[in-house]
C-alpha cells in the first residue's frame, strides 16, 4: 500500500504500526475526586473490585452510588472538594463471585440488584430508603420472592413502573413490576426479550437484547405487549449491550459489546423504519469496548473499557464530535480483557459526571469544558472528509479542521487490525491511499487532533 500527502509532497511507504501513537490522557475533562479501596476484594472474573455507577439528588445535596464485590458505597458529592463517605450498604450476596450489581432510584427510594450469588447467600433485590442521607440509609426491602438475580434495571418513573432484565431464576427473562408501592414491588408483566438491558420511557420499552438484537415494544397494557420495531441486523452488529434515548425521541445511542465495534446512533423516529445514522468510535485502539451510554440534552456519555470517559456532542448525529476524554485506566488492549470504566452518570443537577472503574473506583469530574463547546460552523465542521465512498483503486483524506495542529490518521480492516497510520498531517493536507491492492469489505478511518476526534465507516466495493 502506498500513501502519498499531497501540498507537502511528501510520501509515506509502509507506515510502521505503534499502538503506543493512541496513548490518550484527557481532554477538557477535569478530575475533582476519586475513591479507591484497595482493601476490597477483587472477582475471579475480570480482577474487578467495582462495578455500576449511579447517582442521586437528595434533600438538596448530590451523591455517587457505586457497587463493588462487597456491596453499596454512598458518597455526598456536594461539595468534591470535601466529600464525605456517606453510607455502605452489605451486597445480600458478596465476595469474589460478585461481578454485576445495577441500581436506579425511584421517589426517594434506592433499587439494587445482582447478577451473582455467593457461596453461601443468595442474591436479593434490595430496596433502600433515602430520606436519611447523608446520616443513614436503611434497607426496607431484602427479598429473593420476587426474584434472585437481575443483570439490569429500569425505572420509568412516569409510569411507576421498574424493568428487571435476565431475571433468574423464572427463566433469564424480562419481568416488569409496578411501583404504586414503592417497597412492595407487584408483578404485572413478563417478557421473553430484553434479557440484557432496557430504556424505557412512557411505557415504550428500548431493549437491548444482547445477540438476539435491538427491539422497541409498548408495555402500556400489562398483558398486551406491542411489538414497534427491531433492528436485527445492521453496521457494526455484535452483542447488543445497552443503549439511551435521546430527549427528543429521535436518536438512541447502542453499544455493542465487542472488541473493535463503534457506538451506533440510530434514526428512531419511525420505529417501522429504525437504521443507522453514524456510527462512533473512541479511536483509541483496535480492541477498544464502549460499554455504558447515557444522553444529557446533546451529549452522549460513554464509558469505554480501558479507555475511560468519553463525551460526544451529536447535536447533529450524522457527524458526532468528540469534545472530551479521559483515562481511567491502565488496563493493556488485548483480547479477552474486559476491564476498566464499567459505568458513566452524568444527570446530576450541578453537572458532575461519575464514572466507575472496576480495578481503580470512583471517579468524579468537571466536564464543563467538554459539555459547552458551541456547535458553531467553525466546531461542528468536520475534521476531515474522506472520500469516495464506496473507493476502489484509492481514497483520500482531506484535512479540513481549523486550527487542528499535528493530526494522526489510522486505518483499521474489518478485523479490526490496523493497515496504517500516519502521525503528522495538517490542516489542507490531502493523503492519498493506494488501496487497489486491499480486499473488498469494510474499512475504518480515524482522525484525532487537540481532543477533536473521528471515525470513518467506508465500503472497498471490489
Amino acid at each position: 500500500m502506498t500513501i502519498k500527502m499531497r501540498s507537502g509532497c511528501i510520501s509515506v511507504l509502509a507506515l510502521v504500526v505503534q499502538l503506543s501513537a493512541f496513548a490518550q490522557g484527557s481532554s477538557n475533562v477535569n478530575l475533582v475526586y476519586h475513591w479507591n479501596d484497595t482493601s476490597l476484594l477483587s472477582s475471579w472474573a475480570h480482577n474487578n473490585r467495582y462495578n455500576e455507577v449511579w447517582g442521586l439528588a437528595e434533600g438538596g445535596r448530590e451523591y455517587a452510588v457505586i457497587g463493588s464485590t462487597m456491596g453499596t458505597h454512598i458518597f455526598d458529592v456536594t461539595d468534591p472538594e470535601n466529600v464525605d463517605t456517606a453510607v455502605f450498604i452489605p451486597g445480600a450476596a458478596t465476595g469474589l463471585s460478585i461481578v454485576h450489581r445495577d441500581f436506579h432510584d425511584y421517589n426517594g427510594y434506592l433499587y439494587i440488584v445482582c447478577d451473582e450469588d455467593s457461596q453461601l447467600t443468595l442474591s436479593t433485590l434490595q430496596i433502600v430508603d433515602l430520606s436519611f442521607l447523608p446520616d443513614s440509609a436503611p434497607v426496607v426491602y431484602s427479598s429473593n420472592a420476587l426474584f434472585r438475580n437481575s443483570h439490569n434495571i429500569f425505572i420509568d418513573s412516569a409510569t411507576a413502573r421498574l424493568y428487571a432484565c435476565g431475571v433468574r431464576p423464572s427463566g433469564n427473562r424480562l419481568e416488569i413490576y409496578s411501583l404504586v408501592d414503592p417497597v412492595n414491588p407487584v408483578l404485572i408483566e413478563t417478557y421473553n426479550k430484553g434479557r440484557h438491558d432496557i430504556y424505557v420511557r412512557n411505557d415504550t420499552a428500548y431493549l437491548n437484547d444482547g445477540d438476539q438484537g435491538f427491539f422497541v415494544v409498548d408495555f402500556e397494557t400489562p398483558g398486551n405487549p406491542i411489538s414497534l420495531g427491531s433492528l436485527t441486523s445492521y453496521t457494526d452488529s455484535g452483542y447488543n449491550h445497552s443503549g439511551w434515548l435521546s430527549d427528543d425521541g429521535n436518536v438512541y445511542a447502542l453499544a455493542d459489546e465487542n472488541f473493535g465495534l463503534s457506538i451506533k446512533l440510530l434514526d428512531v423516529s419511525d420505529l417501522s423504519n429504525i437504521s443507522v445514522l453514524s456510527t462512533i468510535s473512541s479511536g483509541v485502539a483496535p480492541l477498544s469496548i464502549p460499554h455504558n451510554l447515557i444522553i444529557k440534552e446533546s451529549i452522549l456519555y460513554a464509558s469505554y473499557y480501558n479507555d475511560g470517559l468519553y463525551i460526544f456532542n451529536i447535536s447533529d448525529p450524522i457527524n458526532p464530535l468528540v469534545t472530551g476524554y479521559y483515562d481511567t485506566s491502565t488496563e493493556p488492549h488485548l483480547e479477552g480483557n474486559y476491564r476498566g470504566a464499567w459505568g458513566v452518570y452524568p444527570l446530576l443537577p450541578s453537572g458532575l459526571i461519575l464514572v466507575s472503574d472496576m480495578q481503580n473506583g470512583l471517579f468524579v469530574f468537571d466536564g464543563s469544558a467538554a459539555t459547552e463547546i458551541e456547535t458553531s460552523t467553525e466546531k461542528s465542521e468536520s475534521l476531515t472528509t474522506v472520500y469516495p465512498n464506496p473507493f476502489q483503486e484509492s481514497l483520500s483524506i482531506q484535512i479540513t479542521k481549523k486550527k487542528a495542529g499535528n493530526v494522526h490518521i489510522a486505518i483499521y480492516n474489518e478485523l479490526g487490525q490496523l493497515i496504517a497510520s500516519y502521525d503528522n498531517a495538517v490542516v489542507g493536507d490531502e493523503v492519498v491511499i493506494d488501496t487497489q491492492h486491499l480486499p473488498a469489505g469494510i474499512y475504518e478511518v480515524t482522525v484525532s487532533s487537540m481532543g477533536w476526534n473521528e471515525s470513518h465507516k467506508l465500503i472497498k466495493d471490489r
